[in-house]
């Protein structure tokens, strides 16, 4: 995985043209995204790029969302972030992996939430200036004519749940961190809780979230169980005596176990 990814599991989306909320948004949140596409009305912009300036947030912990490519705002963006110091950068709407090589300079989160960006997910995880990739719901779905990403009972329709395997997979064969999407009913944390869950069990690095009182139940759900570290402890512990396949409290153990293992132990310190 890239190393120069690692900012923790809960990543709270900050409106651009409220940067006054950055410093309470990286108290509660492992890192800040300042949105400067869907949280800011298109009168707005222009005044978003001019506070982001004023600001100069921590460069360490924030990322910028910029426009896509394929407007006029992506430009002036780029502008903005070169009288700052940040370097992280997620591009909204990312799809032709051209686009993004105005951003040779920068750490880019590359966002498939188009039919076209989910396409070419492997050729903008295979971007070198591309750290990680992360997926959309709900522009994903407005790309296709759709009008809702889930069904009655809360859980994502088909082809949500197979962009949000296919940008996983995608990032992960390039050695690329993965975020899983939103959840975007911020009432409901049992779901989010669920759907967390399931991202840090199959593969994904972070949850973004759009309210701090979701910051909690993501965090909560990536961290491993005490039972699950002692079981992963134990049998990493059992492996050094061992070689090739063993048994261990009755369950075979073979290197991908062992590498589920370590990951868990990663996971919680």
């Amino acid at each position: 995985m890239s190393a120069s990814f690692s900012l923790g599991p809960a990543l709270l989306f900050v409106p651009g043209d409220r940067p006054e909320r950055l410093s309470k948004a990286l108290e509660r949140a492992d890192a800040a995204i300042l949105d400067l596409e869907d949280a800011v009305a298109p009168d707005a912009k222009a005044h978003a790029r001019a506070q982001l300036i004023a600001a100069d947030p921590d460069p360490e912990r924030v990322i910028v969302r910029v426009n896509g490519p394929e407007t006029r705002d992506f430009a002036l963006d780029l502008d903005a972030l070169t009288h700052t110091r940040v370097r992280r950068v997620m591009v909204a709407k990312a799809e032709a992996p051209a686009s993004l090589a105005a951003l040779a300079s920068f750490e880019v989160i590359a966002l498939c939430e188009t039919a076209r960006g989910v396409g070419h997910a492997e050729q903008l995880a295979a971007l070198p200036q591309v750290v990680a990739l992360m997926w959309g719901a709900e522009d994903l779905v407005a790309s296709l004519g759709g009008t809702s990403s889930r069904r009655d009972d809360g859980s994502y329709r088909d082809v949500a749940r197979l962009a949000r395997a296919r940008v996983l997979l995608a990032a992960g064969a390039f050695g690329k961190r993965a975020i899983d999407a939103v959840h975007v009913d911020i009432a409901d944390l049992n779901g989010l809780s669920e759907e967390a869950r399931d991202a840090a069990a199959s593969g994904f690095a972070a949850t973004a979230c759009i309210h701090p009182g979701q910051v909690a139940t993501i965090r909560a759900a990536y961290a491993p169980s005490a039972a699950q570290v002692a079981w992963a402890r134990g049998v990493l512990a059992a492996a050094e005596g061992e070689r090739g396949v063993f048994r261990y409290e009755g369950r075979m153990i073979d290197e991908p176990i062992l590498r589920h293992a370590r990951s868990v132990v990663a996971r919680a310190g």
